[in-house]
């Protein structure tokens, strides 16, 4: 049996935190014997003591906080599984949507699936605004860029088989991460799949992170890594 690595990169998120671990626990990845690594990225609040109660479970620990870029990259590091996903420790995704993307992997169809929010009707109710705009705009430069056919480059919901990730070094410490990683996919001539998913954005208030900052560096990024890497 195939057995698939669940990355999740954890920074201050007690209050959702035990939910996402129950909903992980009880989801069914296609029959896949799952294993969840979770990377607490030096939280200050209660995250790493909640984590201390799930023994069972792989826990890696920053010092200090480097971002969710490097947390994803500590994760893929030490993964050993066939296939490696990311999971955000919040509500924003639904793991049950997992089930529509892996068997793409599963039955050597693709070697990368990408878990599409903006492929969906109306979609714009989901998202904050700003967000939404901003992500149209950087999967559009995208696919100038890399002459690729997505619709939604900054999609958490990446899998991988581990051949192939285990072999791209991130080095983007922030939000940047999901462009160094697209980018350098698409420079090596993988294709991409997208699945459509499920999608409901958190408020900053409830402890969303990205702001208008990461959209500037992940501009930046995208011609980095088209142009200088």
């Amino acid at each position: 049996m195939k057995t698939i690595d669940i990355i999740v990169p954890v920074y201050n998120e007690e209050r959702f935190l035990e939910d996402v671990i129950r909903i992980l626990e009880e989801t069914d990845f296609c029959g896949l014997e799952k294993n969840l690594i979770f990377v607490n990225d030096c939280s200050t609040d209660s995250s790493k003591e909640i984590l201390e109660k799930y023994p069972q479970y792989k826990v890696l620990n920053h010092t200090k906080n480097l971002g969710k870029g490097a947390a994803v990259a500590t994760g893929i590091k030490n993964s050993s599984s066939d296939i490696v996903v990311i999971q955000d420790a919040d509500l924003e995704y639904n793991p049950k949507d997992y089930q529509s993307i892996l068997p793409y992997i599963i039955n050597n169809e693709a070697d990368v699936v990408y878990g599409s929010r903006l492929a969906t009707a109306n979609v714009k109710s989901s998202f904050i605004i700003l967000s939404f705009l901003a992500n149209k705009f950087l999967t559009f430069l995208t696919n100038i860029l890399y002459n690729c056919k997505i619709t939604d480059m900054e999609t958490c919901y990446k899998a991988f088989k581990r051949d192939i990730i285990k072999d791209i070094n991130i080095k983007s410490h922030r939000y940047d991460f999901e462009v160094e990683i697209t980018a350098k996919i698409a420079k090596k001539g993988i294709k991409i799949i997208e699945i459509p998913i499920s999608y409901q954005s958190r408020s900053y208030k409830e402890g969303k992170k990205i702001s208008w900052k990461d959209g500037i560096h992940a501009v930046f990024a995208l011609f980095y890594y088209r142009f200088f890497n």
